[in-house]
């Protein structure tokens, strides 16, 4: 794993993030995780591709015309990676985030665990 593959992984996972329209989401998704890559955080999970894609269409739906952003990282070593996030609203973050990843053979990440962080971070 290169830093440089490792940041368009995670530069796209955002982006997946980001995405309302729902076939580029989907490939987005599947650039990003493995067929049977997992995501777990302490208010939503998915599973495979259309279980990561149906969690991030239900958390848009939470917060409408709210955008994520990459805030730290990727810090990786050996098939780890470790990135910071924020979602940002019209009056500033909303949420924020670490994300811990495990990095397939492939690149792409095989299995995600987020923590929630204060929203000012």
């Amino acid at each position: 794993m290169t830093a440089t593959n490792i940041t368009t992984v995670v530069d796209g996972y955002i982006a997946m993030w980001n995405e309302t329209e729902p076939i580029r989401r989907r490939a987005l998704a599947a650039d990003v995780f493995t067929e049977d890559a997992g995501y777990l955080d302490p208010v939503m999970a998915g599973d495979g591709h259309d279980g990561i894609d149906a969690m991030v269409d239900a958390a848009q739906q939470q917060f409408p015309g709210q955008r994520f952003e990459l805030t730290d990282g990727p810090d990786t070593h050996h098939d780890r990676v470790r990135f910071a996030w924020r979602l940002v609203g019209q009056d500033g973050p909303v949420a924020a985030g670490v994300d811990f990843a495990l990095v397939a053979g492939d690149g792409r990440l095989r299995a995600v665990t987020g923590f929630l962080e204060p929203a000012g971070v």
